[in-house]
């Protein structure tokens, strides 16, 4: 099916020089400092979380095979390894459906964590999908001569390298594979608990002492709840402006809302209505220290890719004082953290719920597609799924799972097509 890998095979397997160089290598090295090759007749995809599975889901049922590479030891890592108990997701399942499958009717509007973890779980039993875990991509490079990606991995021991050699390259590994960890002057010199929001899990760890969560996204304002109600005395540090929407508006979810009104309204307008509604029912958030940025909360959304809050219930803790909110941090000391607007106070920890970044810069070279300075890719959504030598994107649309499964769904119709066209007109 796939005519460049088995070009190469034919032509390598049949070639004296390629021949002679191996076995040559193979005498004057260990099996352990040579890498392993396998040819792959369809798309290696890098990645085992959700947008991962989608495309192997898609490619799939159009009965193209394909390898997936997963540096953990599980589908969905960040998920089942990197979040905290209590997490939800945060918008109604039906925006979260991976293709050709539905969540269970009797699953909540709101699928907790373990849910959607079983939810992966049944998505890749149903489709066959049997990831290779425990290898870490370092590197993957097109190779011109050959028209093939060489995809080089490492596994968890360290002592086995493979080298994947396929016409196809999906970039599974999302915006969130890295944590984001600030530099904080005075880190060193604290003797409290800093732990960055991959590593937190409850709040029972914190009960009776004083914790400060710094970053006011949807995981800081949660992670400064559960805090609450494991009795612990949260304080939360926004250093930026960010806009605070109810989950539920009108009896409906509030995303949901949004876009059956972006279908007969201008953003903008629908815009203003979504702060009408959040003025109306959480009141003016710059009363409590929370600044709503200029641009309107979609229109920032579509413009930097930065979510809005979808409150849970933390502005009502903030409203009866039990969680302060504290300007960004200066320094720290030993056990005191000083703000920028010259205050200072004792915590027994700090939380970091930072975010996270993508790592595609740290192991794939090529410069036409994704940007080394963010490992986004560098064409906006819709886009920016394609690129050029067979080389892919799934899930940086900064649209959630819904935009990954429009991306898997695409990838694989391309795939498709490429080999359609290929088998009536040759390669």
């Amino acid at each position: 099916m796939d005519y460049c890998v088995r070009e190469l095979e034919g032509k390598q397997a049949h070639d004296p020089l390629f021949m002679k160089k191996m076995n040559k290598d193979k005498s004057s090295s260990s099996s352990t400092d040579l890498p392993r090759r396998v040819f792959v007749h369809g798309p290696v995809i890098v990645g085992a979380g959700p947008s991962g599975l989608a495309a192997a889901a898609c490619l799939k049922e159009k009965n193209i095979p394909s390898i997936i590479l997963e540096r953990s030891n599980c589908i969905a890592s960040l998920w089942q390894l990197k979040t905290y108990d209590r997490l939800r997701l945060h918008l109604p399942k039906q925006f979260c459906v991976l293709p050709f499958m539905e969540f269970p009717s009797n699953f909540p509007t709101y699928p907790s964590k373990q849910q959607f973890i079983k939810y992966l779980e049944n998505y890749a039993e149903r489709f066959h999908i049997t990831p290779k875990f425990n290898e870490t991509v370092q590197q993957a490079e097109f190779n011109t001569k050959t028209g093939c990606w060489k995809v080089k991995s490492l596994n968890s021991k360290g002592d086995v390298t493979t080298e994947y050699v396929c016409r196809w390259l999906i970039v599974a590994t999302g915006e969130n594979a890295e944590a984001v960890v600030p530099n904080i002057e005075g880190a060193d010199e604290f003797e409290g608990v800093i732990r960055h929001t991959s590593l937190y899990k409850s709040g029972e760890e914190f009960r009776g002492k004083r914790v400060l969560v710094v970053g006011c996204g949807n995981s800081g304002m949660e992670v400064c709840l559960d805090l609450c109600n494991h009795h612990a005395t949260p304080s939360l540090v926004v250093r930026d402006s960010v806009h605070v929407l109810p989950r539920e508006m009108l009896g409906k979810s509030t995303f949901g809302l949004s876009m059956w009104l972006l279908k007969w309204f201008p953003l903008k307008l629908v815009d203003r209505f979504l702060l009408l509604v959040s003025w109306l029912l959480l009141g003016d958030t710059s009363q409590l220290g929370l600044d709503r940025p200029t641009l309107g909360p979609l229109q920032l959304k579509n413009l930097t890719g930065k979510t809005p809050v979808l409150d849970v219930g933390t502005l009502a803790k903030i409203k009866a004082g039990h969680i302060k909110v504290r300007p960004s941090i200066k320094k720290l000391k030993r056990h005191t953290v000083e703000f920028v607007d010259g205050g200072s106070e004792n915590f027994d920890g700090i939380i970091l719920a930072t975010g996270y970044k993508s790592n595609v810069p740290l192991w794939l070279k090529e410069e036409d597609m994704f940007s080394m300075k963010d490992g986004f890719p560098m064409k906006p959504f819709p886009n920016g799924w394609k690129g050029k030598n067979g080389l892919y994107a799934v899930g940086f649309t900064k649209r959630g799972l819904l935009g990954a499964s429009m991306d898997a769904k695409r990838i694989a119709d391309d795939i498709e097509q490429c080999l359609r066209a290929e088998a009536k007109h040759g390669p």
